[in-house]
């Protein structure tokens, strides 16, 4: 099991932890990830973190599809990469929402999954180098010859020589969407994933996107990074209710009463009638309300809240959820001591020992 460490990234200030970095990388974490929405992006402070540490990979949990071209967001990635010594870098993507995308962005929802997967073969052209990048896509194409072309576009090929394989992750959690990053994906950030789910939902989809990739493509060749709160306390109810107040306004209120990706990984992990009643609570103004019917399960079966012993014994079920890596979120070192220890990374790159 591969450790990664998720960075604040909606704080009204920006602060990089770059002890609480280099003290994970130290410990064998695997990743870091920065994230975006509509303040700090996903990418400037890996640049800062490539210069402060020297193994672990950096990634993004994710990169907005609508925020740049796919040749800006090449441009980062590899420059990036190119910095931190190369073969470091991950680049991870995902569609946002259409209030993000159109509010923020300025952009149109369009159709994204054509737009993901246009993205993502432009995005390997550039990085392989292999001729002058053109693309003729059903969202996106290269040379632009749209409304307001000159018609003069050139393809391209990248000055800058780094990784042709850098990975490309996505972060995906309805059917078509999962099928693709199967399909076309190094990796994938699995919206609202919890054990159990990828027998119970995700597998069938995974495979059908190996099958079409072709090549033999499988298991072997695909990353899977869950996300996993984690708290120590020796209170559980305490820990568990801690996380209800961002659970209720992603249910309730990050997106459209009609298009709410998050309401809909709700619905799939069987809590309909939950998922309902936060929506219309939050959507009412009635925040306090919604926060207190987010159920205390939906929360514990997404982390691992409560006293040590209680994590170690619910950690196992992690490692047997198919999932090759869990990025945590904390700004406690000793929470990082404690995921090393129960996944055996403890210091690879340093060789420190590991702990009785």
């Amino acid at each position: 099991m591969k450790l990664g460490l998720g960075l604040e990234w909606a704080g009204s200030k920006l602060e990089i932890p770059v002890a609480l970095v280099q003290r994970a990388e130290a410990l064998g974490f695997d990743s870091v990830w920065t994230a975006e929405a509509y303040g700090s992006d996903a990418l400037t402070p890996l640049g800062y973190l490539a210069a402060c540490t020297r193994r672990i990979r950096l990634g993004t949990a994710v990169v907005q599809l609508s925020a740049r071209s796919p040749a800006a967001t090449a441009m980062a990635a590899q420059t990036i990469d190119a910095l931190a010594g190369g073969g470091r870098m991950i680049l991870g993507l995902g569609a946002s929402g259409p209030q993000i995308v159109e509010g923020w962005y300025g952009q149109p929802w369009g159709k994204p999954y054509w737009r993901m997967r246009d993205s993502v073969q432009i995005l390997r052209k550039i990085f392989e180098r292999e001729a002058p990048v053109s693309h003729e896509g059903r969202e996106l194409s290269l040379p632009y010859a749209g409304p307001g072309a000159m018609g003069v576009g050139k393809p391209l090929k990248s000055i800058l020589h780094t990784n042709p394989n850098l990975p490309i992750w996505l972060g995906t959690g309805g059917e078509s969407m999962v099928r693709l990053t199967a399909e076309l994906a190094d990796g994938w950030h699995p919206l609202g994933f919890v054990p159990g789910m990828l027998e119970s939902v995700y597998r069938p989809w995974l495979e059908q996107g190996f099958r079409r990739a072709g090549g033999g493509k499988s298991w072997a060749d695909f990353e899977i990074q869950a996300g996993c709160q984690v708290a120590v306390t020796d209170d559980v109810a305490q820990g568990l209710a801690q996380h209800k107040p961002a659970t209720a306004f992603y249910v309730g209120g990050m997106g459209h009463k009609d298009l709410n990706f998050h309401k809909q990984t709700m619905l799939r992990r069987g809590y309909a009638e939950a998922a309902e009643r936060i929506q219309e609570l939050f959507l009412a103004g009635k925040r306090a309300e919604a926060i207190a019917a987010v159920p205390d399960e939906y929360i514990d079966d997404a982390g691992l809240i409560g006293p040590v012993a209680r994590i170690r014994e619910r950690f196992p079920a992690w490692v047997d959820s198919g999932a090759t890596g869990i990025t945590v979120w904390t700004d406690r070192e000793d929470v990082l001591e404690l995921l090393a220890d129960l996944a055996g990374t403890r210091d690879h790159a340093t060789g420190e020992p590991p702990r009785a």
